[in-house]
């Protein structure tokens, strides 16, 4: 991928008719991200301005965001002086992979003020900062940068706006056919990064292309091929698309054609593109640093109960002296008119030995012949009843195991949303803390949003993607006589077919949806159970999304993430009913 100076330059051309714009709220939905709803040319426009280390970018979107309780204080600060303001422009700066967004608005005196939003696109140096036009004073950044990270340029409020430091590069709207043979050294080679080095906005993937269409490269048919590219850059016509090879995927505002064997799509505007290219990438980065401490608190939690049984195991076999301590006690009973204090063994003849051996019985001499027999059941009682004790807590260990491996599974298929109700029912559990929410009673009443898909022949199916979801879904939801699909014997989501008659190929395409959202996604020949709603049921006490099940038939399918994709683009995402 490359978010080059030339796309920067598209999306800036696109932007623009954001011009006249009122931006009507601002989010921040993760510390690297914004959100501005804009009410522009009669419409409701989102701009997502990102940040983010991996995934920078800048675009209008559809996307929908889940926000944090409290807004940060940058979110905060940005409310404060640009909600309610009009966007006067939108321009990029040169051909680098910065945009200015400049807004007009009022302060709580009424006076005119005006405020700049930069987005700086570098890598993992990329940046949203706010400033004061006026006074060229940063107000707050996305991400601050201190002294002791960067002599030349600090980004903290109350210092003056400093640009990024200058490259020194040839701008490629500019250039002549002269300069452009001038500045290429035919004896150097690496003709592509020449160009990435010597022109602004160029980047390596931008590079080749031109290389690749000037063919077997001459300095005029490197010319044209460069002139014509960036004549087409200079008059904004561009041609938003994406490439996905075996080996990575990219995109660009420009056909690359060096890129032969992948598969090409094409997008009406740059926006779409990117929203495209990046939305499922930059949505599992977010997800993943969101989710991080519960997969750390879980896998501890699942390697703990690991050990735990371990140790009980070696406790079994331990126990299993009980057998021995019986016997030692029949035997002392046996031959008890024959003991006497201050023995210290006893020699019988074994009963249980077919060849009629004998065996030694250790005695305690300060004890009399009684209460060594005493001691002997003692410890035999003792040994028998830690093991039925051993043997629950075992049971226990592993329940909790199986619940603790469903987790992992839907923390590694969650949304932002998801992640949220798996959290909450960790602080239920008592694994962490519970948050303090504001507006807790509505949250309470909030039903789980269900991910539908719909079968080839029109048939709705509902997928639980965490405990929440699966309980919502298959104690509430479902009517008694929808079929109901599950993984046989592997964590994975509750499936339910929501109709009374389908078709053997909707069963087969639910009984994909249940392998593919289970721990067995990579596998093949997947077992799953399917039975009607009636026969699940939830035990008293059992842990959340716990379900015991009767009458079911085994089917077998190998999940496929295509037929995944189409099922879902037939579906959607939405909030579910109940049924009455």
């Amino acid at each position: 991928m490359a978010f080059d100076g030339v796309v920067t330059r598209a999306v800036a051309h696109e932007l623009a008719k954001l011009k006249g714009g009122r931006i009507s709220r601002i989010h921040q939905p993760h510390e690297s991200d914004l959100v501005f709803a804009i009410r522009a040319q009669g419409g409701n426009q989102k701009l997502l301005l990102s940040a983010n280390p991996t995934y920078p970018r800048i675009h209008l979107t559809t996307e929908e965001f889940v926000n944090p309780t409290e807004a940060p204080m940058f979110c905060m600060l940005l409310r404060k002086h640009c909600e309610g303001g009009t966007i006067e422009s939108v321009e990029q700066v040169g051909m680098e992979r910065i945009i200015h967004i400049d807004v007009r608005s009022r302060d709580e005196l009424g006076d005119v003020t005006h405020k700049r939003i930069i987005v700086e696109i570098m890598g993992k140096h990329s940046n949203i900062i706010l400033i004061d036009v006026d006074k060229q004073m940063i107000l707050d950044s996305a991400h601050h940068v201190s002294h002791g990270m960067s002599q030349h340029r600090q980004v903290l409020p109350g210092r003056a706006y400093i640009s990024p430091p200058a490259q020194g590069k040839a701008d490629p709207l500019q250039e002549t056919q002269a300069d452009f043979i001038a500045r290429i050294n035919w004896n150097e080679g690496k003709l592509d990064k020449q160009i990435v080095d010597r022109y602004s906005g160029v980047s390596p993937l931008l590079a080749k292309e031109i290389v690749f269409r000037a063919g077997l490269p001459t300095r005029e048919s490197l010319w044209t091929a460069f002139s014509e590219l960036f004549a087409e850059v200079k008059q904004n016509r561009y041609t938003p698309n994406t490439v996905i090879t075996k080996e990575k995927a990219f995109f660009s505002v420009t056909p690359l054609t060096h890129l032969a064997d992948g598969e090409r799509t094409t997008f009406a505007d740059v926006s779409d593109c990117l929203q495209h290219f990046f939305q499922d990438k930059a949505q599992r980065d977010v997800i993943k640093q969101k989710v991080h401490d519960l997969l750390r608190i879980v896998t501890l939690e699942k390697q703990k109960n690991e050990k735990k049984i371990e140790k009980l195991k070696q406790t079994l076999i331990d126990a299993q002296d009980a057998e021995r301590f019986r016997l030692y006690g029949e035997l002392i009973t046996a031959h008890l008119h024959q003991l006497k204090r201050g023995d210290t063994v006893l020699t019988a003849v074994n009963w249980y030995d077919e060849a009629g051996g004998t065996i030694d019985i250790p005695l305690d001499p300060l004890l009399t012949p009684s209460e060594n027999l005493q001691a002997y059941f003692k410890k035999y009682n003792k040994a028998k009843n830690s093991l039925q004790i051993v043997e629950e807590q075992i049971r226990l260990a592993e329940e909790e195991i199986l619940y603790l491996d469903g987790l992992l599974v839907q923390l590694e298929h969650a949304r932002m949303s998801e992640a949220e109700e798996i959290r909450e029912e960790l602080a239920e559990q008592g694994y962490v803390r519970k948050q303090k929410q504001r507006n807790a009673r509505k949250k309470k009443d909030a039903r789980p949003e269900l991910e539908e898909y719909v079968s080839s022949d029109g048939t709705p199916i509902l997928v639980g993607k965490n405990n929440k979801q699966n309980e919502y879904l298959t104690n509430k939801l479902a009517a008694a006589n929808e079929t109901w699909l599950h993984t046989k014997d592997i964590p994975g989501s509750h499936v339910v077919i929501r109709a009374r008659e389908f078709s053997e190929q909707t069963l087969q395409e639910a009984a994909m949806l249940a392998a593919y959202f289970s721990k067995a996604r990579e596998g093949s020949q997947v077992p799953v159970d399917y039975t009607l709603i009636r026969n699940v049921k939830k035990p008293n006490g059992a842990k959340p999304g716990f379900v015991i099940y009767e009458q079911q038939r085994t089917l077998y399918v190998t999940p496929d993430s295509k037929t995944i994709d189409r099922l879902k683009k037939q579906g959607g995402t939405k909030p579910a009913a109940a049924k009455p």
